[in-house]
């Protein structure tokens, strides 16, 4: 067995001396986790967040923080790295035991080029000289598939694009030939195709280096396709382990068919998503799909819009790269656009061109954006302040766009005191809690700061921040993919609720097309600024015309049945 855990239970100190406490988060009481990772094996730990993965994962080469105490067994390969002293420890990181964790923009150094990132194990682990290094890493890097391997070489982190960055994380792994890889949501912000080709080199490199990985995710379509194994955890325990066939097929435990229950389809377009308590408690309520209004008025038309971006070209020069060429669309009041399509393809610059957040200095704009009737492209500043009332935003990461700052309160008065809405202070103190019941939170949220949440609870927090005004139109750009399935389900519902009590209109970008189908009754397809493909959602998901738009649903993960 190349790595066994038994019975291991980890907790985290909170606060020194007298007043210290301790916060369970793998095992609960005298119950730890136990599982086996065989050689050649591919075992996936999968569950919400919070559920105790990750830690379990960090806790083999104890890549934890110092206020954690780990207790139990680890072995690997017969050595109990619980009782490894640091330095044996040191040499099994990187050597033998190896990590791909879920942002490599945070995970690669941003000061130092690839070559030396890739070089630095090869030198330290294998006494390699800087020469056969640089050999070595631009074979590394062609072996990942990064196009020009020997000009990747000189790059910095930023320099690369999201799939890019992750296959230089998979490929300095990967350098000394672990006999085990440990993937921490190695593909989650990833786009569909590029997830796609990240877990087919995965899987491919499992196979031609003969090593095992442990797979961590919160995504049992991806799961169901790299997996040989499954452990589903849940709150710091394990609910059921076994094949993944059986997990797939026929699972035992009823927190892992909510798991199976609660992620949107391809296949059918469902009123509600069901969360994990009402799946288990058997409490979900049926709901009927409220109509929409096929005349509801036009509330924004976007007609030939382009954006492009000045790009410098030697000391003095520079030229044009057009970002958005020339996108046109109606959207109706009460309704949703999905906008879908690979990274780069040009949905998020075409919402914040549409918001007027992206500077007239950085590349010109053109085309029109009738807002009721006003060009948005055209609005002063000042006239432009007006509208913000009416048109907000919802960013990816609600991490970076809460203020760390301020608190809750803070966050949701601040907006109302700058638009001069409520007579004062207690008003909108008022107003602040209604609107956080509106999405499922109570007034104790208030004097708290955002750390204290949630990721979930922060984009629930983001949205009603953006709900303080009044608006008649939401951007939400990639709103839930960072959320695990059961939060997404949660927070999608809200949006489907709040569209249906207020009339709110979404543009809603996403590379999911699960979640699409759920959200959207249109869909524009893009690629490299162009919308390729724009119709109905129905039409577009069952019977798409164009080749990419094929290309995109074919490269969606659909679980073990479906590659079975």
């Amino acid at each position: 067995m190349l790595l066994s855990i038994q019975d291991l239970r980890v907790r985290f100190r909170l606060g020194r001396g007298a007043k210290a406490t301790w916060a369970e988060a793998v095992g609960r009481g005298d119950t730890g986790v136990s599982f086996e990772v065989p050689e050649h094996t591919t075992v996936a730990l999968v569950g919400e967040s919070g559920s105790g993965k990750s830690v379990t994962a960090m806790s083999i080469l104890n890549l934890l923080p110092d206020n954690a105490e780990r207790r139990g067994t680890i072995r690997f390969q017969d050595r109990d790295l619980l009782a490894a002293p640091l330095a044996e420890l040191q040499t099994l990181r990187g050597r033998e035991i190896a990590c791909v964790f879920q942002d490599p923009m945070s995970s690669l150094n941003p000061v130092f080029s690839v070559a030396h990132q890739l070089c630095e194990p090869l030198v330290r682990h294998l006494g390699m000289t800087r020469r056969q290094a640089l050999a070595r890493a631009e074979a590394l890097l062609a072996e990942v598939g990064l196009p020009e391997p020997r000009r990747r070489l000189s790059a910095y982190p930023h320099e690369l694009s999201g799939g890019q960055q992750q296959r230089v994380m998979i490929a300095m792994a990967l350098a000394c030939e672990p006999k085990l890889l440990i993937a921490d949501e190695p593909t989650t912000a990833l786009d569909v195709t590029i997830q796609r080709q990240i877990l087919e080199l995965l899987a491919r490199l499992k196979d031609k280096h003969r090593m095992s990985m442990l797979f961590i995710s919160h995504d049992l379509g991806v799961v169901g396709e790299i997996a040989d194994r499954v452990v589903v955890m849940r709150q710091g325990t394990v609910r059921e382990q076994g094949p993944v066939a059986d997990i797939f097929a026929r699972p035992q435990d009823a927190y892992t068919k909510a798991l199976l229950a609660c992620r949107p389809t391809l296949e059918q377009r469902s009123a509600r998503l069901m969360v994990i308590d009402e799946h288990i408690g058997g409490t979900a309520a049926a709901r009927e799909a409220k109509a929409k209004d096929p005349q509801a008025p036009v509330i924004l038309e976007v007609e030939s819009l382009t954006k492009s971006f000045w790009i410098r070209r030697g000391v003095f020069g520079r030229r044009e790269f057009q970002a958005v060429k020339g996108a046109s669309f109606k959207l109706r009041r009460g309704h949703t656009l999905g906008v879908v399509g690979e990274s780069g393809s040009g949905k998020t610059t075409m919402g914040l061109a549409l918001l007027r957040l992206h500077e007239v200095s950085g590349g010109p704009i053109g085309g029109r954006a009738l807002f009721e009737g006003q060009d948005l492209l055209t609005l002063s500043r000042e006239q432009m302040l007006p509208m913000r009332r009416r048109i907000q935003v919802v960013f990816q990461n609600p991490y970076a766009s809460l203020n760390p700052r301020f608190t809750v309160a803070q966050t949701l008065m601040e907006p109302l005191a700058l638009h001069g809405i409520g007579r004062d202070d207690a008003e909108r103190r008022g107003r602040a809690s209604a609107l956080l019941a509106k999405v499922g939170l109570d007034d104790s949220a208030l004097p708290k700061y955002p750390h204290e949440f949630s990721g979930g609870q922060r984009q629930r927090i983001a949205i009603a921040r953006c709900l303080t005004l009044d608006p008649e139109l939401l951007v939400l750009d990639e709103a839930v993919s960072a959320l695990d399935v059961s939060v997404q389900a949660q927070v999608l519902n809200l949006l489907k609720d709040l569209q249906d009590e207020l009339g709110l209109a979404y543009i809603f970008i996403s590379h999911d097309l699960a979640v699409v189908r759920f959200m959207a009754d249109e869909v524009l397809v893009m690629k490299d600024g162009l919308v390729v493909e724009q119709a109905d959602v129905a039409q577009i998901l069952d019977a798409p015309q164009q080749e990419y738009t094929k290309r995109l649903l074919g490269a969606i993960p659909r679980g073990y049945r479906a590659a079975a």
